[in-house]
């Protein structure tokens, strides 16, 4: 390997998957200013929103997503700038 071509803060990151509190450490070198304990290691910690632990083309399972309540919600909040 040639040497200097490597970042200087490339570590083990714990990244949590929040939709299902799946937690797996990788190398990276994303930036943090959280932590997460895991089996009494401290590590850097990254949460994302899915992950292949949770997104329906590796799980096989698919999502229902709760669309009409977000638009009876917007409606509500501007039903009286629209009379």
């Amino acid at each position: 390997m040639r040497k200097g071509i490597h970042p200087e803060n490339y570590r083990m990151v714990a990244f949590k998957d929040m939709s299902n509190d799946e937690v797996f450490l990788t190398k990276s070198t994303a930036n943090t200013k959280e932590t997460l304990d895991v089996d009494g290691v401290e590590y850097p910690l990254i949460k994302l929103e899915i992950s292949r632990t949770s997104h329906p083309f590796y799980t096989g399972k698919a999502k229902l997503v709760d669309t009409a309540g977000r638009i009876d919600k917007f409606k509500n909040k501007y039903k009286k700038f629209s009379k």
